[in-house]
């Protein structure tokens, strides 16, 4: 089993750093030691996460010339626990879309959701009322956290080929979801995903008609999210470097522990890369869907890597005997399928064509443009 970290000491996984580094003594380092304390206490409790995100309201928004600790925060929860981070996430994302859109952050005892995804025979409809307010009506599908938070950032069709963002208050007696009891997912049990469906309910418009996709917040979260991939595969890692250390290990063994490291390593760098680009306002428009394109792919790979080498080296051990490896390896499987492979590789190839084929191409490898 891995060790616990100290009390007093656990370990931040800020970009910059190695992954087993600590921070140093200060208000802040304290906060953040205090904070992954009380993480490692919610593990897999979805309503003792939800008390942890007053906790992040001075977490800096992207963009805003600290992105690489927004993601250091998301990668320090995900590498302590998944279910924390993915309460974590998504809750900042929502707070950052408030924000790009002009409109007031929430008090910091509000809990939020963001939910954009669509699928064939539901569909969510914004009417705009004669005040000049809207209703949501219909269904929403694949709502994580629904029957916990109480706000959301939805996306409704205004149009048959328009959608919007909205917040909407869940207290509302219209607004409803499924019943979470068919959710089966051996990982991230706790966060369920249950369609929520809305009847009369108002919502306020953040962003105009294609705003929620076509900002550069939309590629900033996609990376962030790909933050939370790379924590969890650094708490994998500590598993298998404790492993390594409670006894001397085979060549085979430092082989999965040096690959493990050269993957992390360049997820973390990539991460760092991309957090200064997007602070830089290099990361916006098309420039900006590259490269989350890229970072996701890059770091969806290793963590990947990360997940076989680590099942490799250690075998079925921790997976039937440490309950934290255990769920952490189930977790971080269910989770990277928000990456879609293959499917994803593909639209990069198609949105990078521009870099790599035509005349001048090994000319626009530099200055950025490709890696």
């Amino acid at each position: 089993m891995a060790p616990e970290p100290s009390a007093t000491a656990p370990r931040w996984v800020a970009l910059t750093m190695e992954p087993t580094s600590s921070p140093t003594s200060s208000p802040a380092s304290d906060r953040d030691s205090a904070l992954l304390v009380r993480a490692r206490a919610a593990a897999g409790d979805v309503p003792r996460a939800l008390e942890l995100l007053p906790d992040l309201s001075e977490t800096p928004l992207p963009g805003r010339g600290d992105t690489a600790r927004l993601w250091s925060t998301l990668a320090s929860l995900a590498a302590v626990d998944l279910t924390v981070a993915r309460v974590a996430e998504p809750h900042l994302d929502a707070l950052a879309i408030l924000d790009q859109a002009g409109l007031a952050l929430p008090p910091a005892d509000t809990t939020w959701g963001v939910w954009a995804a669509h699928a064939p025979g539901a569909r969510l409809e914004a009417t705009a009322t004669s005040d000049g307010s809207f209703r949501l009506d219909g269904t929403k599908p694949w709502c994580s956290l629904a029957q916990h938070v109480d706000h959301a950032v939805v996306t409704a069709h205004t149009s048959p080929t328009a959608r919007r963002a909205f917040v909407v208050d869940l207290a509302h007696p219209g607004a409803t979801h499924d019943d979470p009891r068919g959710w089966v997912s051996r990982g991230l049990p706790a966060l369920v995903s249950v369609a929520t469906h809305y009847d009369g309910v108002p919502a306020g418009p953040v962003g105009a008609d294609d705003w929620y996709l076509q900002r550069p917040g939309f590629a900033w979260g996609g990376m962030g999210v790909a933050a939370c991939w790379y924590g969890a595969a650094v708490g994998l890692a500590r598993t298998l470097g404790a492993a390594c250390g409670r006894r001397e290990p085979d060549q085979v063994a430092l082989m999965h522990l040096g690959a493990v490291d050269a993957r992390l390593h360049a997820a973390r760098a990539v991460l760092s890369e991309a957090a200064l680009a997007v602070d830089s306002g290099a990361a916006d428009g098309d420039a900006g869907a590259l490269l989350a394109a890229r970072v996701r792919a890059v770091v969806a790979g290793a963590a990947e890597e990360v997940l076989a080498r680590v099942g490799h080296a250690l075998g079925p051990g921790p997976l039937t005997s440490d309950a934290e490896h255990a769920a952490r390896t189930a977790d971080l499987t269910v989770y990277l399928r928000q990456h879609h492979a293959e499917r994803d590789e593909a639209a990069l190839g198609r949105q990078s064509m521009d870099v790599w084929s035509g005349p001048g191409a090994g000319l626009k490898a530099d200055a950025g443009t490709a890696p």
